[in-house]
């Protein structure tokens, strides 16, 4: 194989008893007596010994592709890497195994950011960061050794930093990814937690300014997925470390709590120069206002990963969104993700689905209340759900879904209504495929796998069971289960969650595509704004006190709805120039109080 290819055998695939060996039969290097493709055999490392090896040597690369093609079960990738990749992988996990090359460099005193897809090698960068794992650059047949390593990053930026990570003067500070696990791994109450973490003497002002005072004595597998968020940025916060490293800080968190995590991150790190910041984030707007520098990582998922060096904020992102690497020379993406430069969009004053009453839901006497002024859905159009956290967005997706019942108002709509609810519990001891066609008929069909499976990218997931999802494959599974269903009225609560950049555009262009081609209505609750300003005709407004009472406007047009909703947070947006992505502005900055005092809390150009 050529020097820029690799060969990638994706082992949970692999079912050697359930095929031929047809990738072994039909490859050319095989069939001339070469020992290309061959079992494992009982020296393998990992794996059975009955899946197949592919000698990277022999390979004839991806000009070839005859064993991608004839593979039943899509196990096996042959790519040719950028030929910019002139060095060897800063780590490989093992022969026909994923690649990254190129780490982070954190840098003292600053918020550093990662931008790219899920399944690039953005954790494999951190394990290495935090001195869990001695990279082995490309070698995985031998010991790694520190001493290369450093040897290695000599001269670069990164030396310093290694240098005294192997010596042992590196402590470090992490916030996982998926909090949702975090009652699994600790039995007992908020405080129990958070007074383990109090390095720094500092647990009382993150539990105030994070809001979860409120929380502190309940038991943790008791609250709620954005109380877990908050307390596991606190945690991490807490402590008193040389590098912190946050994995998604705003899943589950609405855009106030969103700047708030940002901004107790940004004070951190400008707090003590020697302390570094690594953040990985999908939330574009956060991250361009949280990092002082950012490396973007591509590649292919699963296969290998590139991490690029640093570059500025605004550059790495809207180089990321262009899909083509300045400096690299290198595209990333076959188009652009782009933005309307202008907010007032021509919404369809199509025929009303339904003209819902006023509503009124309490959960008791001194409990949350949630009052909904009457409005009127509309055929076709995608309705985005915008507010604060506790503030009734569930509590009115629920009513309308018929799971919960009003105080005053018979509300029967007489609409079938699709519901993907903001906490997916889909455990069930089944694969993909099988409990999706469950759902729908139409499974499978060309219709469905165009509409459905192919912007979620749900192919390479379809044979797994349920259990083993992560939560962006989780997250696309639910939103295809719900999209599946022939409904008048499609409920998506969160579709954003835990889903990288690209993603987050695929579900949102599904979904959009689906209300038009099939005159759809779709209601969509996000705090994530680039999603709404992608995806929704109007806007219903929330406001009120988190956790006490809630208050739902009609349905309005997108920019008196953004500029309600924002006022209320006190938070501005701009465009930015030369893609017309949404960017918040620095509080307090000329931009932004400009803005206030024209009102215009979003659209400015």
């Amino acid at each position: 194989m050529a020097d820029d290819s690799i060969a990638v055998v994706d082992l949970d695939r692999c079912q050697p008893d359930r095929c031929n060996y047809e990738c072994a039969n039909y490859c050319p290097p095989n069939r001339t007596g070469k020992e290309c493709i061959t079992e494992r055999g009982e020296d393998a490392d990992e794996g059975d010994p009955d899946q197949i090896r592919i000698s990277e040597e022999i390979c004839l690369g991806e000009t070839c592709g005859i064993c991608v093609e004839k593979c039943p079960f899509d196990a096996i990738e042959i790519i040719n890497l950028p030929s910019e990749l002139s060095e060897d992988p800063v780590h490989r996990y093992g022969e026909n195994a994923f690649a990254l090359y190129g780490l982070p460099t954190p840098e003292p005193g600053n918020v550093t950011g990662i931008l790219g897809p899920n399944g690039i090698g953005k954790s494999t960068a951190v394990h290495a960061l935090a001195g869990e794992r001695i990279p082995n650059l490309g070698d995985h047949e031998t010991d790694p050794e520190w001493e290369r390593v450093l040897d290695r990053f000599r001269g670069t930026g990164l030396q310093n930093y290694l240098a005294a990570l192997e010596a042992g003067d590196v402590t470090v500070a992490r916030k996982p990814q998926y909090v949702d696990q975090i009652p699994k791994q600790f039995d007992g109450n908020t405080r129990d937690l958070l007074e383990r973490t109090d390095e720094r003497g500092a647990l009382d002002d993150l539990v105030d300014r994070l809001n979860i005072r409120p929380v502190m004595d309940q038991d943790i597998d008791s609250i709620s997925g954005g109380e877990l968020q908050r307390v596991a940025i606190a945690a991490c916060l807490a402590r008193d470390a040389d590098f912190y490293f946050l994995d998604e800080i705003t899943p589950y968190l609405d855009i106030g709590q969103r700047m708030v995590a940002a901004r107790l991150i940004q004070e951190l790190a400008n707090d003590d120069a020697e302390r570094s910041m690594l953040v990985v984030e999908h939330d574009l707007a956060i991250l361009d206002l949280l990092a002082d520098t950012l490396h973007v990582a591509y590649g292919e998922p699963g296969a290998y990963g590139v991490i690029t060096d640093p570059k500025s904020v605004r550059n790495g992102i809207n180089e990321y969104l262009k899909g083509y690497l300045d400096n690299e020379n290198m595209r990333i993406r076959p188009s652009a993700i782009t933005f309307e430069e202008h907010a007032p969009r021509a919404t369809s004053k199509g025929t009303p689905l339904v003209e819902y009453p006023d509503l009124t839901k309490s959960y008791g006497e001194g409990e949350f209340e949630l009052h909904v002024e009457g409005g009127t859905i509309r055929e076709g159009e995608v309705l985005g759900i915008v507010g604060p956290n506790g503030i009734g967005k569930s509590t009115l997706a629920k009513l309308f879904a018929g799971s919960l019942e009003p105080d005053t108002t018979d509300l029967d709509f007489e609409l079938d209504i699709a519901y993907k609810p903001q906490y997916i519990d889909i455990d069930q001891p089944m694969r993909v495929d099988a409990f999706l066609s469950s759902i729908t008929d139409e499974f499978g069909s060309s219709y469905w796998n165009t509409e459905v499976a192919q912007p979620l990218q749900l192919d390479r997931i379809m044979e797994q069971d349920l259990v083993d999802l992560s939560g962006g494959e989780r997250q696309r599974v639910a939103i295809a289960a719900c999209l599946s269903e022939d409904a008048d009225l499609y409920l998506l609560d969160e579709p954003s969650a835990h889903l990288d950049v690209e993603q987050r555009v695929r579900a949102t262009s599904a979904i959009r595509r689906y209300a038009e081609n099939h005159d759809a209505t779709v209601m969509v609750v996000d705090h994530d704004i680039y999603v709404i300003d992608l995806l929704a005709d109007r806007l219903m407004v929330f406001d009120g006190e988190p956790a006490e009472r809630g208050h739902a406007s009609p349905p309005q047009e997108m920019r008196e709805g953004m500029n309600d909703f924002l006022a209320d947070l006190d938070v501005t947006f701009r465009r930015d120039e030369r893609t017309g992505r949404p960017r918040i502005n620095k509080p307090d900055s000329q931009k932004d109080r400009q803005q206030k005092r024209d009102g215009e809390y979003y659209y400015a150009p």
